[in-house]
């Protein structure tokens, strides 16, 4: 929908803007997701990663001319004579308002507000295939449930519509209330209250009540009387008639009991429910059989019958529910491709979402694909209307090349720019006519939904075939990221550690996200490192912190600023440097105050100091040192004399060099000693979840890297019976074992056979039986849940990785950072 300024001045209660007239329909929270900025709406958000008023200048530039600020530019009435300017006095108090007055523009409106710890964006996906058939519904893109999430997703509600749906999502207590005021559910449902996003509560109970305020105003809630605190916490604020629960486990005072029966031949559960106070009873069938799927058939049951409807009556609808499936994934493509691929769901929102995440990743001069399938007509009147605007959109993201997939995309293929587009009626016809060789150089976006059989174009276009997958997931180094910033004075740089390959992730999409989260600095060991990522787009400032320099065109083509150690390697950087005519290139001074590895003494100073003042080649951009014992309590007093003699020397850098950065911090000193932040911290091994403290202060940190593989083959075997090379595993009893497809060449060290270390299969441990081979292992499955095809962590969200380091008898950095280069990475973002 379209609102004047004059209108959004109304509802922000703002003066009256210079240009009233202005019509809006696009809300904009992320300057880098610009697409349409005659439409924009802009709102200069202050977080803990940054201020949106910073960007306030380039977006006017790229034609946006509706900010809502809580300040006027300096400049505003010189530069930015033809722009509004909506002065409130918190930003994001202002786009919660308008988007609490939009919602009340549909008073009659049924809405679903759905929290909890999981599943919520599951159930509300599930809930949506099962009704949108014949009821017309909106809902939240993706898993937008916060307190900026919430408001982008209500400003979706169209006339139309007939049905919301809208996650709520809290981290800490007094959050709900402006979630629950901007959607105004009438029918509330809470998936279960977990561990997850505990820090800010004080107990489970305390997070069980402030999720139950959503539903404050409901006229029903459903949720499961199977958790007894929920149970009991929810029967106190909700009033019986109101209230419909549930029960899986047999509990005969629920309004709902649930029967499931799996069948693991056909991989589905058959489903009883039983309404008595409803007059309800039927089956019903899923093609799911875990714990989780279960429990959102049995709430997406609750659903259904809240809103007076037979769930028998959608049995069709149950058996074909989709795998929600909300990461974009990113992996290495042949040819020197990188390849996304979104199979979230195929309509407008998540392709606008996967094209922005797409955008991120874009370098100068790559070619771009958009693989798009037919896209969900549901609730939409006018099909033709909707190509038109998928159309726009990738004109408006200059998708390069668009492939359509589908009988419905090719019958609108005329919409589509002529010249580099194609269509197909379906995969098949794809794979016929096309071949991995016309896909070179380019990054790929495979869009798509479960029932499109978009897998095989993956699985076509992947670089690598290999089973045993490293995860790197994006969002929890984004998080790991922004602990730490919240920790440091706004003036305070990171510099994130990317070298050995991003610690055996993958350097490039890490540097892309951290690039993007503002970074002051990336750093790598060595310089072909740093090339790699400038070759990749990397533009960022790179430090290379290798002890020799060999190619010196590279480093000072690229702009690679290097570590300087000593005199030897500064009279070298020098001397290059003028042959190349170089001047005031950037240097990182390297301080030796107790690591005694590199760097300058004490007693350097005023030589070191004397020579840099004496030419213009190279200038100091920092002055550093490294910790010898942070994470040592005990060696306090040797750290405090680090820090003493860094400031004494770093101090006489600074005298001479006014302009120079200074550094000290690495992960645990950010946590133990923040008074030394001075201007820049290096955060390493914590970026990436790993803690390197055991007093309980780095636990909310959440692991990036996780290596998973799965079951190729399971046999049974009598006891007595030897598994493996020298027959090193004897099984003292009946077992099965399972093989997988992971060994020593992928970074599975030998040394964790023989009962050393277990892998994670089902929720349960299971030992490695036997020696590792080079290319598999066996574990014992016999005490799991497990059948062929199934997942299994080596390390990860259950398996700790320092755990693993432990038994190794090594640190965890060691671990990360021996996965093969042949085990293909996938990058994922929710």
């Amino acid at each position: 929908m379209q609102y004047s300024a004059l209108r959004i001045a109304d509802i922000l209660n703002v003066a009256t803007p210079i240009y009233p007239d202005a019509l809006i329909d696009v809300l904009l929270t992320d300057s880098r997701s610009l697409t349409y900025p005659e439409r924009t709406l802009f709102f200069a958000l202050t977080t803990p990663s940054g201020d949106g008023h910073r960007y306030v200048a380039e977006l006017y530039r790229r034609g946006v001319r509706n900010f809502v600020v809580r300040r006027r530019p300096d400049t505003a009435d010189a530069c930015y004579t033809d722009a509004n300017f909506f002065v409130v006095p918190d930003v994001r108090a202002a786009l919660q308002q308008l988007a609490r007055s939009h919602r009340g523009k549909f008073p009659s409106l049924p809405v679903i507000g759905i929290t909890g710890s999981r599943g919520k964006t599951t159930l509300k996906e599930w809930l949506h295939h099962l009704l949108s058939p014949s009821i017309h519904t909106v809902r939240s893109p993706r898993s937008y449930n916060s307190q900026i999430g919430v408001p982008l997703s209500l400003w979706e509600i169209t006339p139309d519509a007939e049905l919301g749906i809208f996650e709520a999502g809290i981290s800490e207590k007094g959050e709900m209330d402006a979630l629950r005021d901007m959607i105004a559910p009438t029918i509330g449902v809470i998936t279960n209250v977990g561990i997850e996003h505990a820090d800010g509560f004080a107990s489970r109970s305390d997070k069980c009540d402030e999720k139950i305020k959503l539903f404050s105003a409901c006229q029903k809630v459903v949720y499961s009387v199977d958790d007894p605190l929920l149970a009991q916490r929810a029967a106190c604020a909700i009033q019986p008639e109101r209230s419909i629960t549930v029960s899986r486990l047999g509990d005969n005072n629920a309004d709902i009991k649930i029967h499931c029966t799996i069948n693991r031949a056909e991989s589905c559960a058959d489903i009883h429910f039983d309404a008595h106070h409803f007059h309800l009873n039927g089956n019903i069938k899923i093609p799911f059989t875990s714990e989780a799927a279960l429990d959102n058939a049995s709430l997406a049951i609750g659903t259904l019958i809240a809103m007076g409807m037979n769930p028998s009556e959608l049995s069709e609808r149950f058996i074909s529910i989709p795998n929600i499936d909300t990461r974009l994934n990113v992996i290495e493509g042949v040819n020197n491709c990188i390849l996304i691929t979104d199979h979230y769901a195929a309509d407008y929102p998540s392709l606008m979402s996967a094209l922005d995440f797409m955008n991120r990743r874009r370098t100068s001069g790559q070619h771009t694909t958009v693989i798009l399938p037919d896209m969900e007509t549901v609730g939409t009147d006018d099909v033709e209307h909707m190509y038109k605007n998928i159309s726009l959109l990738l004109v408006k993201y200059g998708i390069d090349r668009i492939i359509g997939i589908g009988e419905e995309i090719t019958r609108h293929a005329c919409i589509f720019p002529s010249g580099n587009s194609r269509f197909y009626t379906s995969v098949a016809d794809f794979m016929a006519a096309e071949t991995p060789t016309d896909f070179d150089h380019s990054l790929i976006l495979v869009k798509g939904a479960e029932n499109h059989n978009t897998e095989q174009i993956t699985e076509m276009l992947e670089a690598r075939q290999h089973e045993t997958v490293l995860e790197v997931d994006l969002d929890a180094m984004v998080h790991n990221f922004n602990i730490f910033r919240a920790q440091l004075k706004p003036s305070t740089g990171i510099v994130a550690m990317v070298k050995a390959s991003g610690y055996g992730a993958g350097s490039y999409e890490l540097a892309k996200t951290l690039q993007n989260q503002g970074a002051a600095y990336l750093a790598v060991a060595v310089a072909d490192e740093a090339m790699d990522l400038r070759n990749s787009g990397i533009t960022m400032p790179i430090m290379v912190l290798n002890p020799k320099v060999t190619n010196y065109h590279t480093l000072f083509s690229h702009m690679l600023e290097p570590e300087v150690y000593s005199f030897d390697l500064l009279h070298e950087i020098i001397e290059e440097g003028r042959r190349y005519g170089v001047k005031d290139f950037p240097i990182h001074i390297k301080l030796d105050t107790g690591m005694h590895r590199l760097g300058f003494l004490e007693s350097d100073i005023d030589q070191l100091i004397s020579e840099l003042k004496s030419q213009d080649i190279v200038t100091p951009r920092s002055v550093f040192s490294h910790l010898a014992a942070a994470d040592c309590p005990d060696m306090d007093d040797y750290t405090m004399e680090q820090f003493t003699m860094f400031e004494r020397c770093s101090s006489r850098m600074k005298d001479a060099f006014p302009g120079m950065l200074r550094h000290i911090l690495n992960s645990t000193g950010i946590t133990r000693f923040p008074q030394y932040q001075y201007d820049m911290v290096r955060l390493g091994i914590c970026l990436y979840g790993i803690p390197t403290l055991s007093d309980g202060s780095q636990n909310d940190l959440q692991p990036v890297s996780s290596l998973h593989t799965v079951v190729i083959s399971i046999k049974n075997w009598s006891a007595g019976t030897t598994v493996g090379y020298g027959r090193k595993g004897v099984l003292t009893r009946d077992s099965r074992i399972a093989t997988i497809p992971i060994g020593y060449a992928d970074g599975l060290r030998r040394a964790l056979g023989c009962g050393h270390s277990s892998v994670w299969v089902n929720g349960s441990l299971c030992p490695i039986i036997g020696n590792i081979c080079m290319d598999i292992c066996m574990v014992d499955v016999t005490d799991a849940r497990c059948e062929v095809g199934d997942r299994v962590e080596i390390f990860g969200h259950n398996i700790n990785v320092a755990d693993i380091a432990d038994k190794l008898g090594t640190i965890p950095y060691e671990v990360l950072s021996s996965v093969s280069s042949r085990v293909k990475r996938i990058y994922f973002r929710e």
